[in-house]
Protein backbone atom coordinates (compact mmCIF):
# COMPACT_ATOMS: atom_id res chain seq x y z
CA UNK A 1 0.00 0.00 0.00
CA UNK A 2 2.87 2.55 0.43
CA UNK A 3 5.50 3.83 -1.85
CA UNK A 4 9.03 2.47 -0.75
CA UNK A 5 12.41 4.32 -0.06
CA UNK A 6 13.31 3.28 -3.58
CA UNK A 7 10.45 4.78 -4.96
CA UNK A 8 10.47 8.05 -3.35
CA UNK A 9 14.43 8.65 -4.20
CA UNK A 10 13.03 8.16 -7.88
CA UNK A 11 10.11 11.14 -7.15
CA UNK A 12 11.06 14.15 -9.24
CA UNK A 13 11.34 16.63 -5.99
CA UNK A 14 13.64 14.18 -4.48
CA UNK A 15 16.25 13.37 -7.26
CA UNK A 16 16.65 17.50 -8.12
CA UNK A 17 18.06 17.42 -4.94
CA UNK A 18 21.06 14.65 -6.25
CA UNK A 19 20.55 12.30 -3.59
CA UNK A 20 22.98 9.62 -3.23
CA UNK A 21 22.71 6.31 -1.04
CA UNK A 22 25.60 5.87 1.34
CA UNK A 23 24.46 2.84 3.56
CA UNK A 24 21.11 0.59 3.41
CA UNK A 25 20.95 0.44 -0.05
CA UNK A 26 19.52 -3.61 0.59
CA UNK A 27 16.73 -2.14 2.37
CA UNK A 28 15.28 0.31 -0.03
CA UNK A 29 12.32 -1.78 -0.49
CA UNK A 30 10.55 -0.92 2.60
CA UNK A 31 7.27 0.76 2.69
CA UNK A 32 7.53 4.67 3.85
CA UNK A 33 4.32 5.22 6.27
CA UNK A 34 4.84 8.74 6.79
CA UNK A 35 7.43 11.62 6.05
CA UNK A 36 8.69 13.55 8.74
CA UNK A 37 11.16 16.38 9.50
CA UNK A 38 13.32 16.28 12.02
CA UNK A 39 16.34 18.54 13.75
CA UNK A 40 16.14 17.05 17.65
CA UNK A 41 18.36 14.39 18.23
CA UNK A 42 15.41 12.30 20.22
CA UNK A 43 13.61 12.34 17.47
CA UNK A 44 12.87 8.30 17.27
CA UNK A 45 11.05 8.48 20.56
CA UNK A 46 7.82 10.26 18.73
CA UNK A 47 8.19 7.87 16.02
CA UNK A 48 6.13 4.70 15.27
CA UNK A 49 8.58 2.93 12.70
CA UNK A 50 8.06 3.45 8.66
CA UNK A 51 8.90 6.79 8.51
CA UNK A 52 11.18 8.37 6.28
CA UNK A 53 13.48 10.88 7.86
CA UNK A 54 14.24 14.36 6.68
CA UNK A 55 17.00 16.48 8.33
CA UNK A 56 19.47 18.95 7.37
CA UNK A 57 21.21 17.80 10.81
CA UNK A 58 21.75 21.05 12.65
CA UNK A 59 20.45 19.95 15.40
CA UNK A 60 22.41 16.88 16.05
CA UNK A 61 25.83 16.75 17.81
CA UNK A 62 29.35 16.74 16.30
CA UNK A 63 30.45 13.36 18.20
CA UNK A 64 30.59 10.34 16.89
CA UNK A 65 28.96 8.56 20.01
CA UNK A 66 26.07 11.26 19.45
CA UNK A 67 25.93 10.55 15.57
CA UNK A 68 25.78 6.56 16.22
CA UNK A 69 23.27 6.85 18.78
CA UNK A 70 20.85 8.55 16.61
CA UNK A 71 21.54 6.44 13.95
CA UNK A 72 20.96 3.31 16.05
CA UNK A 73 17.80 5.02 17.71
CA UNK A 74 15.74 5.67 14.30
CA UNK A 75 16.87 1.72 13.04
CA UNK A 76 15.42 1.15 16.73
CA UNK A 77 11.73 2.00 16.50
CA UNK A 78 11.75 0.73 12.65
CA UNK A 79 12.53 3.93 10.57
CA UNK A 80 12.67 3.48 6.90
CA UNK A 81 15.24 5.76 6.39
CA UNK A 82 17.17 8.39 6.78
CA UNK A 83 17.91 11.65 4.56
CA UNK A 84 20.31 14.28 5.26
CA UNK A 85 20.82 17.54 3.10
CA UNK A 86 24.31 18.88 2.96
CA UNK A 87 25.24 22.50 3.20
CA UNK A 88 22.59 24.18 4.95
CA UNK A 89 22.92 22.76 8.40
CA UNK A 90 26.17 20.99 9.72
CA UNK A 91 27.46 18.78 7.04
CA UNK A 92 28.62 21.07 4.33
CA UNK A 93 30.15 18.64 1.57
CA UNK A 94 30.06 14.86 3.28
CA UNK A 95 28.38 12.57 6.23
CA UNK A 96 30.33 11.85 8.79
CA UNK A 97 32.03 8.77 8.68
CA UNK A 98 30.45 7.10 11.95
CA UNK A 99 27.14 7.92 10.88
CA UNK A 100 27.40 6.02 7.34
CA UNK A 101 28.91 2.81 9.30
CA UNK A 102 26.20 2.80 12.18
CA UNK A 103 23.42 3.24 9.08
CA UNK A 104 25.15 0.12 7.28
CA UNK A 105 25.73 -1.85 10.48
CA UNK A 106 21.47 -1.53 11.04
CA UNK A 107 20.84 -1.43 7.57
CA UNK A 108 19.05 1.58 7.49
CA UNK A 109 19.17 3.52 4.30
CA UNK A 110 21.06 6.32 4.37
CA UNK A 111 20.66 9.01 1.62
CA UNK A 112 22.46 12.32 1.20
CA UNK A 113 20.91 15.07 -0.94
CA UNK A 114 24.18 16.99 -2.36
CA UNK A 115 21.58 20.18 -3.37
CA UNK A 116 19.05 22.39 -1.99
CA UNK A 117 15.63 21.05 -1.75
CA UNK A 118 12.78 22.37 0.09
CA UNK A 119 11.44 19.82 2.20
CA UNK A 120 7.71 21.00 1.48
CA UNK A 121 8.10 19.80 -1.65
CA UNK A 122 9.32 16.14 -0.72
CA UNK A 123 6.46 15.92 2.04
CA UNK A 124 3.80 16.85 -0.33
CA UNK A 125 4.71 14.51 -3.07
CA UNK A 126 5.57 11.36 -0.77
CA UNK A 127 1.91 12.37 0.93
CA UNK A 128 0.12 12.60 -1.78
CA UNK A 129 1.49 9.13 -3.08
CA UNK A 130 0.33 8.22 0.46
CA UNK A 131 -3.09 9.05 0.09
CA UNK A 132 -3.45 8.23 -3.40
CA UNK A 133 -2.21 4.53 -2.12
CA UNK A 134 -4.51 4.50 1.18
CA UNK A 135 -8.01 5.68 -1.33
CA UNK A 136 -6.77 2.74 -3.79
CA UNK A 137 -6.38 0.56 -1.04
CA UNK A 138 -9.81 1.42 0.32
CA UNK A 139 -11.23 0.58 -2.96
CA UNK A 140 -9.98 -2.34 -3.21
CA UNK A 141 -11.01 -3.66 0.23
CA UNK A 142 -14.72 -2.51 -0.64
CA UNK A 143 -14.41 -4.37 -3.69
CA UNK A 144 -13.43 -7.68 -2.12
CA UNK A 145 -16.07 -7.02 0.47
CA UNK A 146 -18.52 -6.74 -2.03
CA UNK A 147 -17.43 -9.71 -4.76
CA UNK A 148 -17.43 -11.86 -1.94
CA UNK A 149 -20.55 -10.87 0.01
CA UNK A 150 -22.29 -11.73 -3.78
CA UNK A 151 -20.31 -15.11 -3.86
CA UNK A 152 -21.63 -15.89 -0.48
CA UNK A 153 -25.18 -15.27 -1.18
CA UNK A 154 -25.03 -16.62 -4.79
CA UNK A 155 -23.92 -20.02 -2.80
CA UNK A 156 -20.77 -20.00 -5.07
CA UNK A 157 -18.59 -23.46 -5.40
CA UNK A 158 -15.23 -23.49 -4.07
CA UNK A 159 -13.53 -23.22 -7.06
CA UNK A 160 -15.13 -20.17 -7.57
CA UNK A 161 -14.08 -19.12 -4.75
CA UNK A 162 -10.95 -19.60 -5.10
CA UNK A 163 -10.60 -18.40 -8.70
CA UNK A 164 -11.97 -14.46 -7.44
CA UNK A 165 -9.33 -14.62 -4.70
CA UNK A 166 -6.68 -15.35 -7.58
CA UNK A 167 -8.26 -12.46 -9.80
CA UNK A 168 -8.52 -9.87 -7.10
CA UNK A 169 -4.99 -10.56 -5.53
CA UNK A 170 -3.55 -11.66 -9.25
CA UNK A 171 -1.77 -14.61 -7.02
CA UNK A 172 -2.03 -18.39 -6.75
CA UNK A 173 -4.51 -19.36 -4.64
CA UNK A 174 -5.01 -23.19 -2.97
CA UNK A 175 -7.80 -24.86 -1.25
CA UNK A 176 -6.52 -27.32 1.10
CA UNK A 177 -8.01 -29.73 3.72
CA UNK A 178 -6.51 -30.65 7.18
CA UNK A 179 -4.62 -33.26 5.14
CA UNK A 180 -3.33 -31.12 3.00
CA UNK A 181 -5.16 -32.34 0.21
CA UNK A 182 -5.75 -29.91 -2.35
CA UNK A 183 -9.37 -29.17 -2.72
CA UNK A 184 -9.40 -26.66 -5.32
CA UNK A 185 -6.67 -23.90 -6.29
CA UNK A 186 -6.24 -20.94 -9.34
CA UNK A 187 -2.31 -20.57 -10.64
CA UNK A 188 -3.23 -16.99 -12.01
CA UNK A 189 -1.40 -17.82 -14.85
CA UNK A 190 1.32 -19.95 -13.58
CA UNK A 191 1.76 -23.72 -14.72
CA UNK A 192 0.01 -26.10 -12.38
CA UNK A 193 2.94 -28.63 -11.76
CA UNK A 194 4.99 -26.10 -10.13
CA UNK A 195 2.16 -25.16 -7.94
CA UNK A 196 1.18 -28.86 -6.74
CA UNK A 197 4.09 -30.69 -7.37
CA UNK A 198 4.75 -31.98 -3.78
CA UNK A 199 2.13 -30.02 -2.22
CA UNK A 200 1.77 -32.27 0.85
CA UNK A 201 5.02 -31.46 1.73
CA UNK A 202 5.29 -28.06 1.24
CA UNK A 203 2.01 -27.49 3.19
CA UNK A 204 3.22 -28.88 6.19
CA UNK A 205 6.21 -26.76 6.20
CA UNK A 206 4.12 -23.80 6.13
CA UNK A 207 2.91 -23.11 10.07
CA UNK A 208 1.91 -19.52 10.46
CA UNK A 209 1.71 -18.73 14.37
CA UNK A 210 -1.65 -16.92 14.07
CA UNK A 211 -5.07 -18.14 12.64
CA UNK A 212 -3.93 -15.65 9.78
CA UNK A 213 -0.27 -15.51 9.05
CA UNK A 214 2.58 -15.38 6.71
CA UNK A 215 4.93 -17.93 6.17
CA UNK A 216 7.61 -18.50 3.27
CA UNK A 217 6.02 -16.53 1.21
CA UNK A 218 2.41 -17.63 1.81
CA UNK A 219 -0.47 -16.09 3.02
CA UNK A 220 -2.39 -18.48 5.18
CA UNK A 221 -5.67 -18.66 6.68
CA UNK A 222 -7.51 -21.36 8.27
CA UNK A 223 -10.85 -22.03 6.99
CA UNK A 224 -13.77 -23.03 9.54
CA UNK A 225 -16.82 -22.03 11.40
CA UNK A 226 -18.71 -23.22 14.99
CA UNK A 227 -15.22 -24.26 16.28
CA UNK A 228 -15.03 -26.66 13.03
CA UNK A 229 -11.68 -26.11 11.42
CA UNK A 230 -12.01 -28.44 8.24
CA UNK A 231 -8.88 -26.34 5.93
CA UNK A 232 -7.00 -24.15 4.95
CA UNK A 233 -6.56 -21.25 1.98
CA UNK A 234 -3.23 -20.01 1.10
CA UNK A 235 -2.27 -17.46 -1.52
CA UNK A 236 1.47 -17.02 -2.10
CA UNK A 237 3.05 -14.05 -2.10
CA UNK A 238 5.85 -13.49 -4.22
CA UNK A 239 7.18 -10.28 -2.77
CA UNK A 240 10.33 -9.76 -0.36
CA UNK A 241 8.06 -8.21 2.35
CA UNK A 242 5.26 -9.17 3.77
CA UNK A 243 2.17 -8.77 1.57
CA UNK A 244 -0.29 -5.86 2.29
CA UNK A 245 -2.93 -5.89 4.60
CA UNK A 246 -5.67 -5.74 2.05
CA UNK A 247 -4.47 -9.60 0.86
CA UNK A 248 -4.97 -10.77 4.66
CA UNK A 249 -8.55 -9.50 4.16
CA UNK A 250 -8.79 -11.02 1.49
CA UNK A 251 -7.79 -14.34 2.37
CA UNK A 252 -9.86 -13.91 5.21
CA UNK A 253 -13.24 -13.42 3.50
CA UNK A 254 -12.72 -15.96 1.29
CA UNK A 255 -12.42 -18.47 4.16
CA UNK A 256 -15.44 -16.87 5.46
CA UNK A 257 -17.10 -17.19 1.91
CA UNK A 258 -16.21 -20.68 1.82
CA UNK A 259 -17.38 -21.77 5.56
CA UNK A 260 -20.41 -20.19 5.11
CA UNK A 261 -21.21 -21.97 1.08
CA UNK A 262 -20.27 -25.29 3.37
CA UNK A 263 -22.62 -24.20 6.02
CA UNK A 264 -25.31 -23.69 4.15
CA UNK A 265 -24.96 -26.33 1.46
CA UNK A 266 -27.51 -28.89 1.51
CA UNK A 267 -25.29 -31.48 -0.43
CA UNK A 268 -24.24 -33.55 2.35
CA UNK A 269 -21.09 -34.70 0.66
CA UNK A 270 -17.82 -33.55 1.19
CA UNK A 271 -15.82 -31.34 -0.38
CA UNK A 272 -13.26 -34.18 -1.23
CA UNK A 273 -16.19 -36.00 -2.95
CA UNK A 274 -17.34 -32.74 -4.98
CA UNK A 275 -13.90 -32.96 -6.44
CA UNK A 276 -13.79 -36.50 -7.36
CA UNK A 277 -16.91 -35.27 -9.27
CA UNK A 278 -15.30 -32.91 -10.99
CA UNK A 279 -12.29 -34.56 -11.57
CA UNK A 280 -14.18 -37.81 -12.81
CA UNK A 281 -16.21 -35.45 -15.31
CA UNK A 282 -13.64 -33.39 -16.51
CA UNK A 283 -11.86 -37.04 -17.81
CA UNK A 284 -14.96 -38.00 -19.48
CA UNK A 285 -16.00 -35.11 -21.24
CA UNK A 286 -12.32 -33.74 -22.31
CA UNK A 287 -12.99 -30.80 -20.47
CA UNK A 288 -9.45 -30.61 -18.95
CA UNK A 289 -6.33 -31.67 -19.87
CA UNK A 290 -5.16 -35.29 -18.78
CA UNK A 291 -2.10 -34.17 -17.75
CA UNK A 292 -3.92 -31.67 -15.25
CA UNK A 293 -6.69 -34.51 -14.24
CA UNK A 294 -4.14 -36.53 -12.92
CA UNK A 295 -2.13 -33.79 -11.27
CA UNK A 296 -5.10 -32.75 -8.99
CA UNK A 297 -5.64 -36.41 -8.15
CA UNK A 298 -2.59 -36.79 -6.44
CA UNK A 299 -2.76 -33.62 -4.79
CA UNK A 300 -6.28 -34.94 -3.46
CA UNK A 301 -4.36 -38.41 -2.46
CA UNK A 302 -5.19 -40.47 -5.51
CA UNK A 303 -2.95 -40.99 -7.34
CA UNK A 304 -3.76 -42.25 -11.42
CA UNK A 305 -0.25 -41.89 -13.04
CA UNK A 306 1.62 -45.17 -13.49
CA UNK A 307 -0.78 -46.98 -12.08
CA UNK A 308 -3.32 -50.03 -13.95
CA UNK A 309 -7.12 -48.18 -14.21
CA UNK A 310 -10.46 -49.75 -14.49
CA UNK A 311 -13.50 -48.38 -14.71
CA UNK A 312 -16.18 -49.81 -12.53
CA UNK A 313 -20.19 -49.06 -12.58
CA UNK A 314 -22.25 -49.76 -9.90
CA UNK A 315 -26.07 -49.46 -10.29
CA UNK A 316 -29.53 -50.59 -9.37
CA UNK A 317 -30.64 -53.94 -11.09
CA UNK A 318 -33.93 -53.12 -13.55
CA UNK A 319 -36.50 -54.67 -11.11
CA UNK A 320 -35.44 -52.53 -8.30
CA UNK A 321 -34.47 -49.74 -9.36
CA UNK A 322 -36.13 -46.83 -6.73
CA UNK A 323 -39.02 -45.32 -7.52
CA UNK A 324 -37.82 -41.29 -8.20
CA UNK A 325 -40.85 -40.26 -6.46
CA UNK A 326 -40.63 -42.49 -3.40
CA UNK A 327 -41.29 -40.22 -0.55
CA UNK A 328 -39.52 -43.79 1.65
CA UNK A 329 -36.85 -42.88 -0.31
CA UNK A 330 -37.11 -38.76 0.16
CA UNK A 331 -36.91 -39.87 3.63
CA UNK A 332 -34.30 -41.83 4.15
CA UNK A 333 -31.75 -39.52 4.61
CA UNK A 334 -31.43 -35.21 4.75
CA UNK A 335 -31.95 -33.50 1.98
CA UNK A 336 -28.63 -33.19 0.09
CA UNK A 337 -27.52 -31.75 -3.41
CA UNK A 338 -27.06 -34.18 -6.28
CA UNK A 339 -24.61 -32.33 -8.24
CA UNK A 340 -23.42 -35.91 -10.49
CA UNK A 341 -21.97 -35.98 -13.98
CA UNK A 342 -23.56 -36.41 -16.44
CA UNK A 343 -24.78 -39.56 -17.84
CA UNK A 344 -21.78 -41.22 -20.05
CA UNK A 345 -23.57 -42.24 -22.98
CA UNK A 346 -24.15 -38.08 -23.25
CA UNK A 347 -20.43 -37.01 -21.63
CA UNK A 348 -19.41 -35.82 -24.83
CA UNK A 349 -21.32 -32.55 -24.06
CA UNK A 350 -19.64 -30.38 -21.93
CA UNK A 351 -21.75 -29.13 -18.78
CA UNK A 352 -21.69 -25.63 -17.46
CA UNK A 353 -18.07 -24.87 -16.46
CA UNK A 354 -16.77 -22.47 -13.97
CA UNK A 355 -14.53 -19.35 -14.66
CA UNK A 356 -11.22 -21.86 -13.04
CA UNK A 357 -12.36 -24.76 -15.70
CA UNK A 358 -13.94 -26.97 -13.61
CA UNK A 359 -16.55 -28.86 -15.09
CA UNK A 360 -19.90 -29.62 -12.93
CA UNK A 361 -23.31 -30.96 -13.74
CA UNK A 362 -26.66 -28.62 -11.68
CA UNK A 363 -27.83 -29.67 -8.58
CA UNK A 364 -30.44 -31.70 -8.23
CA UNK A 365 -32.28 -32.01 -4.01
CA UNK A 366 -32.15 -35.80 -3.83
CA UNK A 367 -35.16 -35.41 -1.21
CA UNK A 368 -37.19 -33.99 -3.51
CA UNK A 369 -37.10 -35.81 -6.10
CA UNK A 370 -36.33 -39.20 -4.44
CA UNK A 371 -32.68 -40.03 -4.91
CA UNK A 372 -31.63 -40.76 -1.29
CA UNK A 373 -30.92 -44.65 -2.56
CA UNK A 374 -28.58 -42.77 -4.50
CA UNK A 375 -26.70 -40.87 -2.02
CA UNK A 376 -27.22 -43.86 0.10
CA UNK A 377 -25.11 -46.03 -3.07
CA UNK A 378 -22.66 -43.52 -3.04
CA UNK A 379 -21.60 -43.67 0.33
CA UNK A 380 -21.62 -47.42 0.85
CA UNK A 381 -19.33 -47.12 -2.22
CA UNK A 382 -16.96 -44.79 -0.63
CA UNK A 383 -17.09 -46.82 2.09
CA UNK A 384 -16.19 -50.15 0.42
CA UNK A 385 -13.37 -48.32 -1.06
CA UNK A 386 -12.38 -47.39 2.05
CA UNK A 387 -12.44 -50.85 3.52
CA UNK A 388 -10.83 -52.94 0.61
CA UNK A 389 -7.96 -50.37 0.85
CA UNK A 390 -8.39 -49.30 -2.92
CA UNK A 391 -7.89 -46.07 -4.22
CA UNK A 392 -9.91 -43.88 -6.93
CA UNK A 393 -12.02 -41.69 -7.95
CA UNK A 394 -16.15 -41.82 -7.76
CA UNK A 395 -19.19 -40.12 -8.46
CA UNK A 396 -22.74 -40.60 -8.92
CA UNK A 397 -23.54 -40.24 -12.84
CA UNK A 398 -27.36 -40.60 -12.77
CA UNK A 399 -30.28 -40.83 -10.90
CA UNK A 400 -29.18 -44.89 -10.72
CA UNK A 401 -25.83 -45.36 -10.96
CA UNK A 402 -22.25 -44.55 -9.78
CA UNK A 403 -18.75 -44.79 -10.82
CA UNK A 404 -15.40 -45.51 -10.06
CA UNK A 405 -11.96 -45.48 -11.38
CA UNK A 406 -9.84 -47.96 -9.43
CA UNK A 407 -6.56 -46.96 -9.68
CA UNK A 408 -4.27 -50.45 -9.32
CA UNK A 409 -1.01 -50.86 -8.99
CA UNK A 410 -0.34 -53.67 -11.31
CA UNK A 411 -2.88 -55.18 -14.12
CA UNK A 412 -2.36 -58.41 -12.24
CA UNK A 413 -4.38 -57.38 -9.30
CA UNK A 414 -7.79 -56.36 -11.49
CA UNK A 415 -9.62 -59.34 -10.62
CA UNK A 416 -8.39 -59.79 -7.24
CA UNK A 417 -9.08 -56.18 -6.33
CA UNK A 418 -12.82 -56.61 -7.99
CA UNK A 419 -13.79 -59.45 -6.03
CA UNK A 420 -12.55 -57.54 -2.78
CA UNK A 421 -14.59 -54.37 -3.78
CA UNK A 422 -17.89 -56.63 -4.53
CA UNK A 423 -17.56 -58.13 -0.85
CA UNK A 424 -17.04 -55.09 0.71
CA UNK A 425 -20.11 -53.10 -1.27
CA UNK A 426 -22.11 -56.35 0.27
CA UNK A 427 -20.80 -56.09 3.43
CA UNK A 428 -21.31 -51.98 3.80
CA UNK A 429 -25.43 -52.13 2.32
CA UNK A 430 -27.94 -52.54 4.54
CA UNK A 431 -30.36 -55.65 4.09
CA UNK A 432 -33.58 -53.90 2.33
CA UNK A 433 -31.69 -51.60 -0.06
CA UNK A 434 -32.40 -52.00 -3.19
CA UNK A 435 -30.08 -55.12 -5.12
CA UNK A 436 -27.34 -53.60 -7.63
CA UNK A 437 -25.31 -54.96 -10.00
CA UNK A 438 -21.35 -54.15 -10.41
CA UNK A 439 -19.60 -53.89 -13.92
CA UNK A 440 -16.59 -53.72 -14.80
CA UNK A 441 -14.68 -52.52 -18.12
CA UNK A 442 -11.36 -53.53 -19.70
CA UNK A 443 -8.36 -52.25 -17.68
CA UNK A 444 -6.57 -49.12 -19.11
CA UNK A 445 -2.73 -48.84 -18.83
CA UNK A 446 -2.69 -44.98 -19.12
CA UNK A 447 -4.98 -42.17 -17.83
CA UNK A 448 -5.85 -41.33 -21.87
CA UNK A 449 -7.44 -44.96 -21.43
CA UNK A 450 -9.54 -44.67 -18.78
CA UNK A 451 -12.56 -42.79 -20.86
CA UNK A 452 -12.93 -46.05 -22.68
CA UNK A 453 -12.57 -48.30 -19.57
CA UNK A 454 -15.12 -46.05 -17.72
CA UNK A 455 -17.83 -46.31 -20.69
CA UNK A 456 -17.42 -50.20 -21.47
CA UNK A 457 -18.46 -50.47 -17.51
CA UNK A 458 -21.67 -48.37 -18.11
CA UNK A 459 -22.71 -50.12 -21.00
CA UNK A 460 -21.88 -53.96 -19.13
CA UNK A 461 -23.88 -52.45 -16.22
CA UNK A 462 -26.82 -51.26 -18.76
CA UNK A 463 -26.62 -54.76 -20.38
CA UNK A 464 -26.74 -56.76 -17.57
CA UNK A 465 -29.40 -54.56 -15.05
CA UNK A 466 -32.12 -57.30 -16.00
CA UNK A 467 -29.47 -60.32 -15.42
CA UNK A 468 -30.44 -62.14 -11.94
CA UNK A 469 -27.48 -64.19 -11.82
CA UNK A 470 -25.73 -63.90 -8.59
CA UNK A 471 -22.01 -63.33 -9.98
CA UNK A 472 -19.49 -60.59 -7.70
CA UNK A 473 -19.34 -58.31 -11.17
CA UNK A 474 -20.05 -58.22 -14.95
CA UNK A 475 -17.09 -57.76 -17.76
CA UNK A 476 -18.58 -57.87 -21.45
CA UNK A 477 -17.82 -61.71 -22.55
CA UNK A 478 -20.63 -62.22 -19.29
CA UNK A 479 -23.46 -60.63 -21.38
CA UNK A 480 -22.24 -62.24 -24.26
CA UNK A 481 -25.03 -61.17 -27.12
CA UNK A 482 -27.50 -59.48 -25.21
CA UNK A 483 -24.83 -57.37 -23.98
CA UNK A 484 -23.23 -56.76 -27.56
CA UNK A 485 -26.60 -55.63 -29.32
CA UNK A 486 -27.16 -53.41 -26.31
CA UNK A 487 -23.85 -51.47 -26.91
CA UNK A 488 -25.32 -51.13 -30.87
CA UNK A 489 -29.00 -50.00 -29.80
CA UNK A 490 -28.70 -47.01 -30.91
CA UNK A 491 -26.81 -47.17 -33.98
CA UNK A 492 -29.22 -47.10 -37.50
CA UNK A 493 -28.24 -50.27 -39.06
CA UNK A 494 -29.20 -52.42 -36.16
CA UNK A 495 -32.35 -50.76 -36.29
CA UNK A 496 -32.87 -51.57 -39.71
CA UNK A 497 -31.96 -55.15 -39.49
CA UNK A 498 -34.78 -55.10 -36.71
CA UNK A 499 -37.52 -53.67 -38.73
CA UNK A 500 -36.70 -55.49 -41.65
CA UNK A 501 -36.42 -58.75 -39.90
CA UNK A 502 -39.71 -57.87 -37.47
CA UNK A 503 -41.42 -54.96 -39.08
CA UNK A 504 -44.05 -56.79 -40.36
CA UNK A 505 -45.10 -58.86 -37.06
CA UNK A 506 -44.91 -55.77 -35.34
CA UNK A 507 -47.26 -54.04 -37.28
CA UNK A 508 -49.52 -56.61 -37.15
CA UNK A 509 -49.17 -56.91 -33.26
CA UNK A 510 -49.89 -53.24 -32.80
CA UNK A 511 -53.07 -53.59 -35.29
CA UNK A 512 -54.48 -56.74 -33.18
CA UNK A 513 -54.41 -55.50 -29.43
CA UNK A 514 -55.78 -58.99 -28.34
CA UNK A 515 -53.89 -61.23 -31.05
CA UNK A 516 -50.38 -61.00 -30.23
CA UNK A 517 -47.63 -62.98 -32.28
CA UNK A 518 -44.46 -61.86 -30.95
CA UNK A 519 -44.56 -63.83 -27.84
CA UNK A 520 -45.63 -66.78 -29.04
CA UNK A 521 -41.89 -66.11 -31.76
CA UNK A 522 -40.09 -65.48 -29.27
CA UNK A 523 -41.09 -68.67 -27.16
CA UNK A 524 -40.57 -70.97 -30.30
CA UNK A 525 -37.14 -69.43 -30.68
CA UNK A 526 -36.01 -69.35 -27.18
CA UNK A 527 -36.89 -72.83 -26.48
CA UNK A 528 -34.39 -73.97 -29.95
CA UNK A 529 -37.59 -74.67 -31.78
CA UNK A 530 -38.88 -77.70 -29.73
CA UNK A 531 -42.67 -76.78 -30.88
CA UNK A 532 -44.14 -79.06 -27.84
CA UNK A 533 -41.83 -77.24 -25.28
CA UNK A 534 -42.62 -73.58 -26.72
CA UNK A 535 -46.49 -74.64 -27.08
CA UNK A 536 -45.64 -75.32 -23.13
CA UNK A 537 -43.93 -72.45 -22.24
CA UNK A 538 -46.59 -70.08 -24.09
CA UNK A 539 -49.59 -71.92 -22.66
CA UNK A 540 -51.06 -73.12 -25.45
CA UNK A 541 -52.25 -75.91 -27.04
CA UNK A 542 -49.72 -77.80 -29.74
CA UNK A 543 -52.41 -77.05 -32.65
CA UNK A 544 -52.94 -73.32 -31.17
CA UNK A 545 -49.53 -73.43 -31.11
CA UNK A 546 -48.59 -74.58 -34.44
CA UNK A 547 -51.46 -72.15 -36.26
CA UNK A 548 -49.97 -69.38 -34.59
CA UNK A 549 -46.44 -70.46 -36.05
CA UNK A 550 -48.06 -70.73 -39.58
CA UNK A 551 -49.69 -67.67 -39.33
CA UNK A 552 -46.02 -65.88 -38.09
CA UNK A 553 -44.50 -67.31 -41.09
CA UNK A 554 -47.09 -66.31 -43.91
CA UNK A 555 -46.74 -62.67 -42.36
CA UNK A 556 -42.70 -62.49 -42.14
CA UNK A 557 -43.08 -64.81 -45.33
CA UNK A 558 -40.35 -66.66 -43.58
CA UNK A 559 -39.08 -70.42 -43.35
CA UNK A 560 -39.78 -71.22 -39.67
CA UNK A 561 -37.75 -74.55 -39.85
CA UNK A 562 -34.72 -72.33 -41.67
CA UNK A 563 -32.07 -72.79 -38.85
CA UNK A 564 -30.47 -69.66 -40.67
CA UNK A 565 -34.27 -67.61 -40.57
CA UNK A 566 -34.88 -68.59 -36.79
CA UNK A 567 -30.88 -67.08 -36.15
CA UNK A 568 -31.51 -64.41 -37.95
CA UNK A 569 -34.97 -63.40 -36.21
CA UNK A 570 -33.74 -64.53 -33.05
CA UNK A 571 -30.76 -62.03 -32.89
CA UNK A 572 -33.57 -59.53 -34.62
CA UNK A 573 -35.44 -60.04 -30.75
CA UNK A 574 -32.46 -59.49 -28.65
CA UNK A 575 -31.83 -56.74 -30.70
CA UNK A 576 -35.66 -55.45 -30.15
CA UNK A 577 -35.41 -56.22 -26.31
CA UNK A 578 -32.21 -54.04 -26.09
CA UNK A 579 -33.40 -51.19 -28.04
CA UNK A 580 -36.44 -50.95 -25.99
CA UNK A 581 -34.63 -51.10 -22.53
CA UNK A 582 -34.30 -47.94 -21.84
Amino acid sequence: MFPTVREILALDSVRHGLPRVLAGAASLDQPVRWVHVAEVPDIATLLRGGELVLSTGIGLSPSDDALRAFVSGLAGVGAAGLVVELGRGRFATSLPRAMITAAAGAALPLIELRRTVPFVRITEAVHALIVDAQLTELRATEEIHQRFTELSVEGAEPSEVVHQAAVLSGCPVVLENLSRQVLAYDTAGERPELLLDNWEQHSRRLRPTSRTGYSAGWLVTTVGARGQDWGRLLLRWPGPSAPPSRLSILVERAASTLALGRLIRRDAEGLERQIHRTLLTALLDHSRPVDEVALRARALGVPLERHHLVGVVIRFRADQEPDPGSRDAASRGPASADPGPRDLADSGHAGPRDPAGSVHAGSRDLADSGQAYLRDLAEAVGAALRESGLAGLTSPIDDATVGVLLALRAADDEDRALASFAAALHRTRTPDAPAVIIAAGTGAPTLREARRSLTEARQVADAARHDRRDVPFFRLPDVGLPGLLHLLRDEPRLQTFVERELGALLAHDAGHPRDQLLDTLRAYLENGRNKSAAASAAHLSRPAFYERLARISRILQADLDSVDTCLSLHVALVALTAIRER
